[in-house]
């Protein structure tokens, strides 16, 4: 009797301390994973810091790697001057992705919620080619949305009124209007989200508003829209970075726009380096400036340009995943 309890006794020891060893295993390559892929996406923002912060003619130096010998904010001081201004530029970027970003959630919620919630006949087949819509790459509609937008008369009302085809093109109000027919960056997407939403809500909700007389948008407004914060959140954050960033329409549509996405792809070309590196050397007194210089130029500009996508993650990292979650994207 005491020799199987003692054997039942080591038995136990030898299960905890065998499942002890398989965690401290299992936990040390997790969290080598993890620290290697965090150390392997963050390793260029961790190069860029010390390169940034250098005094523009200790750029190149082979004894200069990841601390400075003098700390200088030159480079994010001719990014200023060269693209940003008196932040004027980047306000105007700001709200024109925060504008954007407003129509493409109301016209995907609209557009997701009568896919989701109303059985029409050839739901599916609309679907469908929402679905298409965000397959199929945009290049590939290029030439006819271009066209569409230069000679813009739907259903010939501009012809029959005698003015002829109207010139969309390079309009301040062109990119708007992409976004209010459904065709902005990325937005078959956002439909289907809200649709993936709006699918799983329900039903009763929608019943008891009909119950006290609510018609459809009326019920769209009062039940479907405040019970979407998890989409409408979700489409919110990814269109505005989107938009933000975006230089396929905005470069293709409006060209001559205030947008930060096209000024940095302009200013930073490579023709315009010894334009730049004249600058440089000229406004600060830095003979030795080098092509590592427009580098450092062209990288604190894009870190200026990253601020307010930054910010926005910082407030809302923390719902982010959960949003996610909920608003269908990955069921």
């Amino acid at each position: 009797m005491l020799q199987s309890e003692t054997r039942t006794k080591n038995r136990v020891q030898a299960y905890r301390l065998k499942k002890a060893i398989r965690g401290i295993v299992i936990g040390y390559f997790f969290y080598s994973l993890v620290i290697g892929l965090g150390f392997a996406i963050l390793y260029p923002l961790i190069k860029l810091i010390p390169f940034v912060f250098n005094n523009l003619e200790d750029l190149g130096n082979p004894d200069v790697i990841w601390v400075p010998i003098e700390l200088s904010v030159d480079s994010f001081r001719a990014a200023m001057r060269l693209v940003f201004g008196n932040g004027l530029p980047l306000l105007q970027s700001v709200a024109y992705g925060a504008a954007i970003a407003l129509i493409q959630i109301f016209m995907s919620a609209i557009a997701g919620y009568s896919l989701g919630r109303i059985g029409f006949w050839g739901r599916n087949a609309v679907m469908g080619l929402v679905i298409l819509s965000f397959v199929v790459p945009p290049q590939s509609l290029l030439i006819s949305q271009y066209l569409s937008f230069k000679n813009f008369d739907v259903l010939g009302i501009a012809s029959a009124l005698g003015g002829g085809p109207i010139d969309l093109i390079n309009q301040p109000y062109t990119l708007y209007a992409i976004a209010l027919l459904g065709f902005g960056v990325k937005q078959s997407m956002f439909v289907f989200i809200f649709r993936q939403f709006f699918k799983g809500m329900p039903a009763e909700l929608e019943e008891a508003a009909y119950i006290d007389g609510c018609g459809f948008y009326r019920t769209f407004f009062k039940i479907g829209l405040p019970n979407a914060l998890p989409a409408i959140m979700t489409v919110g954050i990814l269109a505005f970075v989107w938009n933000y960033g975006d230089t396929y329409y905005t470069g293709y549509f409006h060209p001559d726009g205030p947008y930060l996405s096209i000024k940095l792809a302009t200013t930073f070309a490579p023709a315009n380096v010894n334009n730049i590196l004249y600058a440089v050397r000229t406004w600060y007194d830095v003979p030795g400036a080098t092509t590592f210089a427009f580098d450092a130029v062209k990288q604190a500009a894009a870190l200026i340009f990253l601020l307010p996508l930054l910010i926005l993650y910082f407030f809302a990292q923390r719902r982010i995943v959960e949003n996610l979650e909920q608003s269908g994207i990955v069921g």
